[in-house]
């Protein structure tokens, strides 16, 4: 069994009601405890398999959750509905409630950051604790690259040939070092119909820098940890050091050697940064 079929046997799912449109969300959810549950979030275009190396090292000691965002994974890709990150954090709030969470350890990666960080300024009592790794803040977003991929010219030419050899290209060309063919396929697996292709760019299009710029970064309240690869072209570290000055409770680690991709370029390195953050 491919590691990402592993992954999808171990998730569950459940139906939330966001927007007024019922989206089925599935989400990895093991460990417990009495500590705030963990919630890990990825971006675009990836899906909750981002943290496979990660996620499940803290089960132990804390209940842990990796939701696909809707459009995204195994969640709900039918045509129809906002996949922005305001309304990603509507999704997301809904699922907390249905899973009867009050309040979590939120760590976000690329438009995942941008949501924590989202749900810290419009709803503090939902975040104990706040990571961010190479987000999506201020007006640092979209790259060229996904603005192309929500094209409506894009949508409507691209087969699922060209999405799976495009988005191969593009993980393969930002990974550090050798890139893990098992990280590739995974990601790629999820766009692998046409309703799928056309929810990719569905996504893509939804990325608006209006909602990142929209919140006052000095309003959050949550202790953060800003985990950021160095060598990210696409969220520059400059980025990071923005948010350390504008927020009241950061701290900066630098994950040396990692691009964008910082929890499968390092993820060693980045379960460390996370639990000396967590056990803090």
């Amino acid at each position: 069994m491919a590691p990402h079929d592993d992954w999808r046997e171990r998730q569950e799912s459940t139906t939330v009601t966001a927007d007024g449109h019922d989206l089925e969300v599935a989400y990895y959810d093991e460990g417990g405890g009495s500590d705030p549950p963990l919630l890990f979030v990825h971006g675009i275009p990836t899906w909750s398999f981002l943290w496979r190396d990660v996620a499940p090292a803290f089960a132990n000691g804390r209940r842990v959750i990796a939701p696909d965002l809707a459009g995204y994974g195994e969640s709900s890709m039918y045509d129809g509905f906002d996949r922005s990150i305001r309304a990603q954090e509507a999704v997301l709030e809904a699922l907390l409630d249905e899973l009867g969470i009050d309040a979590c350890a939120f760590v976000g990666h690329d438009i995942g950051g941008g949501i924590g960080a989202r749900l810290a300024v419009n709803a503090p009592e939902r975040i104990a604790s706040l990571v961010l790794s190479n987000a999506t803040v201020y007006d640092s977003w979209p790259i060229e690259f996904v603005l192309d991929l929500g094209l409506p010219s894009t949508i409507r030419t691209m087969s699922v040939e060209d999405c799976q050899e495009t988005l191969s290209v593009a993980y393969r060309d930002t990974l550090r070092g050798e890139p893990n063919e098992a990280f590739v396929e995974g990601m790629c697996s999820q766009w692998d119909s046409e309703e799928a292709v056309v929810s990719l760019g569905r996504n893509a299009i939804a990325t608006n820098t209006n909602h990142t710029t929209e919140i006052a970064y000095g309003e959050i309240e949550a202790e953060t940890l800003l985990l950021w690869g160095r060598e990210d072209d696409e969220q520059p570290i400059e980025d990071a050091e923005r948010l350390v000055d504008d927020l009241p409770d950061a701290t900066l680690v630098p994950v040396e050697d990692a691009g964008h991709w910082v929890p499968e370029d390092r993820p060693e390195a980045y379960r460390e940064g996370l639990e000396t953050f967590l056990e803090g």
